[in-house]
């Protein structure tokens, strides 16, 4: 569905909802136009199977559509400039505007779920109202259970706010009715037959699971080396002050034994002279 944009901000956009769609200063048009210039029944816009086209109704000004005359019967496009007179209007389909870059600065947007246009997506950049009325930036006329202006969507310090406009049928949030509430991504809007989606920015985290699967390379440390102790061979740590060569075997050596004690040899020498006699006695 396209909509008109006016160049100089006089009012808001209206969408082009109807299959007859007049511009003039007569009253009984369905945008009314006081400029200078302007002929009673100035132009209009026909919807036919979802084309539109513009034809001039014999003004003394003339329809210009890029700076081109018409006459009648032009296709109009997303884009196209329309000069009545003094008055300039754009012609805007917001459904390819969404996919624009400028669509994803604020990164909010809604999504019909169901009911009129569903699967369309629409971003919101500044504050919309949604409704039947064709001055509502998000107008939805085919639905009968909406208020002419049904709810307001505006942001607020990056967040994305809904207040309801005093409609007859109200706003189902999430299932529960709501008046004015913060909308976070994942919630679902009822107002009138349709639904909702509230479709968030998107925001880059570094994964935690990233960190705990990932190899970390830590620096070799070089532990400082203990003081080798010489030990004696019974085992007990040298005495720096008290050692001697004698006292320290030769590296790879077994240490050195030291004899017997005489009362262990005197006693052996006794056993063997004691079986000595026996055996010459005999």
């Amino acid at each position: 569905m396209l909509k008109l944009h006016f160049k100089d901000a006089r009012q808001a956009p209206l969408w082009l909802t109807e299959e007859r769609f007049t511009l003039g200063q007569d009253p009984r048009n369905q945008l009314q136009l006081d400029d200078p210039g302007i002929s009673a029944f100035h132009a209009e816009i026909r919807q036919e199977q979802g084309y539109y086209y513009l034809s001039d109704c014999g003004s003394l000004a003339g329809t210009w559509v890029n700076e081109e005359r018409v006459t009648t019967g032009l296709q109009l496009r997303s884009g196209d400039q329309i000069r009545l007179a003094s008055v300039e209007l754009q012609v805007l389909d917001p459904v390819k505007q969404s996919t624009a870059p400028r669509a994803a600065a604020g990164g909010w947007s809604l999504q019909v779920l169901k009911g009129e246009r569903e699967g369309s997506k629409y971003p919101v950049n500044a504050a919309l109202t949604l409704g039947r009325a064709s001055d509502c930036e998000l107008c939805f006329a085919g639905d009968q259970q909406l208020s002419r202006r049904h709810c307001q969507f505006y942001l607020k310090e990056g967040g994305l706010h809904f207040k309801d406009l005093g409609s007859a049928n109200g706003v189902l949030l999430n299932q529960q009715p709501s008046k004015a509430a913060p909308l976070h991504a994942g919630d679902q809007l009822q107002l009138g037959s349709m639904s909702l989606l509230v479709i968030g920015p998107k925001i880059t985290q570094h994964s935690a699971e990233e960190d705990q699967d990932a190899t970390r390379f830590m620096p070799m440390v070089s532990a400082p080396r203990a003081p080798v102790q010489r030990q004696s061979s019974r085992g007990a740590a040298v005495n720096p002050a008290r050692a001697s060569a004698a006292d320290t075997p030769p590296s790879g050596a077994e240490p050195v034994r030291r004899g017997a004690p005489w009362p262990l040899l005197a006693a052996l020498l006794l056993v063997v002279a004691g079986a000595a006699w026996m055996l010459l006695g005999r």
